[in-house]
């Protein structure tokens, strides 16, 4: 049944909220780690654990799908998330801040994938699949225009803090805080905009799942068509995303004796806070407009493809350290314009795997799977990078989006798959 539920309305914010925390606990915490004192090798390590919630997901989804609604789920957990980043900015002063840190972070990482499971089961079900297919650009646009406030208006934060006080504690502290209480902010937001009908939207559904065990629901995923070689793509899709997420804004930060670009904190937040917006804003758009019109046959492979080539880039960056950092400017744009269309055939993917019965926790253990390709290269990524150095780990980045490209040519699904109906 078709809801006039505006989704214009919440649809932006919704995956805003997704997208912050994420943003946040996986790559801003790198920075502040990084400028708190905190090694390579334990940023890498230990923020890639941070990963583990996201993974183990589909292990707690079958619950969000069976018990109470999506819409409670998430916004109970948007509200534990803005009392974590509180408490985090509070903590941070202490000698001990990155034990008890990390630990908060852990439950914000909880209430986060859980708030992702609510927030995308709340879009599958509240809206048409043409609507899926034109909302997905936009959907995915405004979480890593989420993401991009943490990386980039939250680390220009921190970073013009830095300078105002010429204490990196007190700075990544108020900057924690004003997290919160943008995440509070954003939890009110979304209680009023949302629609607060879903009974009446999932009716059905809800009768359909109601009578599914946990086992059920979690087996019957794998039993799905050509499963061994999907879950092999989900791992393997982002292989070397994974690694370049995490070791980035080390090689931005640090100085060019050490192989980096030797740019501020400050700096960081304006080249993502900025252009990358605007790139990533663009691509993203372009990405959902593209398959709702043609299908995601079409463009599957075109927009992987823009996904891994802006890796040349940070090779050129690394090997030449150009003097101007237009070239930085130029390499960003490049990565976020071609993140935000391409990564809108990996989603649309996604969605099509998780189609049928028990969507909600389908396409939890699908991004699930996802984040576990995400966590684990992560966690060697300093190591790996503190053997190559930047030049040639940043070869190896891009030679390990291949594996991704290769078993994307054998999925088998409808070409028209997305595509407007009407």
């Amino acid at each position: 049944m078709k809801i006039d539920n505006r989704p214009w309305y919440w649809i932006p914010v919704l995956n805003f909220a997704s997208g912050l925390p994420y943003a946040i606990i996986i790559s801003v915490s790198v920075i502040m780690y990084k400028n708190l004192g905190i090694n390579n090798e334990d940023i890498g390590i230990y923020t890639s654990l941070l990963y583990l919630p996201w993974v183990i997901k589909p292990l707690w989804s079958p619950f969000i799908d069976l018990y109470s609604t999506k819409r409670k789920w998430f916004l109970s957990m948007q509200l534990l998330i803005s009392l974590a980043f509180l408490i985090v900015g509070l903590t941070i002063p202490l000698s001990n801040f990155f034990v008890i840190s990390l630990a908060v972070f852990w439950v914000a990482a909880f209430a986060s994938a859980s708030n992702d499971v609510a927030s995308d089961g709340f879009y599958l079900l509240a809206l048409e699949k043409d609507q899926q297919s034109f909302f997905l650009g936009i959907r995915s646009t405004f979480y890593r225009l989420s993401m991009l406030t943490g990386n980039g208006l939250m680390v220009f934060i921190a970073g013009y803090l830095e300078q105002e006080y010429g204490d990196k504690q007190k700075a990544w502290s108020y900057t924690m805080i004003i997290v919160g209480l943008i995440m509070t902010i954003i939890t009110i937001y979304n209680y009023f905009s949302t629609p607060k009908t879903e009974s009446k939207i999932v009716e059905s559904y809800t009768e359909t799942v109601s009578n599914k065990s946990f086992t059920v629901v979690f087996a019957t995923f794998f039993q799905k068509k050509q499963i061994g070689l999907v879950l092999a793509f989900i791992l393997l899709f982002r292989l070397g995303e994974s690694q370049l997420l995490k070791m980035l804004t080390p090689f931005l930060i640090d100085p060019v004796t050490a192989g980096g670009m030797g740019l501020t904190t400050q700096d960081v937040g304006v080249i993502y806070g900025t252009f990358g917006v605007i790139a990533l804003t663009v691509g993203g758009i372009l990405g959902g407009i593209a398959i709702s019109r043609d299908g995601l046959g079409k463009w599957m492979l075109p927009m992987i493809l823009a996904m891994h080539i802006p890796i040349i880039g940070f090779i050129l960056l690394s090997h030449f350290h150009p003097g101007s950092v237009l070239y930085v400017y130029a390499t960003v744009i490049a990565e976020q314009f071609g993140y935000g269309f391409g990564f809108a055939a990996f989603m649309m993917y996604l969605i099509y795997v998780a189609d049928g019965e028990s969507k909600t926790s389908h396409y939890s253990i699908a991004t699930g799977f996802m984040a576990l390709g995400m966590m684990l290269p992560g966690m060697v990524s300093g190591y790996i990078q503190e053997y190559l150095g930047y030049g040639n780990f940043f070869i190896w980045v891009f030679l390990a989006t291949i594996p991704g490209v290769i078993l994307s040519r054998f999925l088998i699904f409808p070409a028209d798959f997305g595509k407007k109906t009407t």
